[in-house]
């Protein structure tokens, strides 16, 4: 398996996977929806107190604050002032070997996800449905070609780096529970996969901010990307020893 990074591919992914996998046949699945009703409750009683907030990229949303987030863990970043929230599902990913993030996403009423490939396929993206108002059309999950509704308490498993999109065009807010697993043939590469993801997370931030910066040259961008990905890759762990000092 060839690694794909969007950060050093300006062409869309063209990987020869299906658009969705059998959850059962991965172990987390079992250990995910077994414990369905924990991970829920635990989203309802954040829910009781606070808000999600928006997704830091903007241009990935047909309008603007409509897919709202809390993560527990971003590419092996330990979010520690989030873990005190969610005690449980914290447990439950930590049994999970190859899992790098996972977080709580809504999709507000008449939100639409745009269509996009994500930063690699290295990794499993999972879907846990957790309070979903309604089915395709209406609400719903495409990868490639393939149309899905999500379930509650059921996995969708595709391969981010493969074109999706995400919409709910009904009244009420749909909630998931995302999580990345590290597919078992690059799991090996977990650190790096992780450093190369955060430092593109990194830059589109900023060619947000500065939209000039999309018109860099290939070349540059990959240059910038190649000299700040070994910075990542040692800075992951120092951070989170860090942090986790201040929790």
């Amino acid at each position: 398996m060839k690694l794909w990074f969007s950060i050093f591919d300006r062409n869309e992914y063209n990987g020869n996977e299906p658009p969705f996998f059998n959850p059962t046949d991965y172990s987390f699945s079992k250990v995910i929806t077994d414990n369905y009703p924990i991970i829920k409750k635990e989203l309802a009683d954040y829910l009781s107190k606070y808000e999600l907030q928006s997704y830091f990229n903007s241009t990935m949303v047909a309008k603007v604050n409509t897919w709202k987030t809390v993560s527990l863990k971003t590419w092996n970043v330990e979010i520690y002032e989030h873990h005190k929230y969610f005690p449980e599902t914290l447990k439950i990913i930590q049994s999970i070997p190859g899992l790098v993030s996972a977080s709580f996403n809504l999709l507000e009423p008449h939100g639409h996800i745009v269509p996009h490939c994500g930063d690699t396929n290295g990794i499993f993206r999972c879907h846990l449905g957790l309070s979903i108002p309604g089915t395709t059309p209406a609400c719903g999950f495409r990868v490639k070609n393939e149309w899905r509704s999500w379930e509650e308490g059921a996995l969708l498993v595709f391969v981010d780096a493969n074109n999706h999109e995400a919409i709910n065009n009904t009244s009420d807010n749909r909630f998931i529970f995302l999580f990345d697993v590290v597919r078992d043939e690059v799991l090996a590469k977990k650190k790096w996969i992780c450093a190369t993801v955060l430092t593109s997370l990194f830059l589109q931030k900023w060619a947000e901010a500065i939209p000039s910066l999309s018109k860099v040259p290939l070349w540059l961008q990959k240059a910038t990307a190649l000299s700040l990905v070994p910075f990542a890759y040692l800075a992951i762990p120092v951070r989170n020893a860090i942090y986790s000092f201040k929790k």
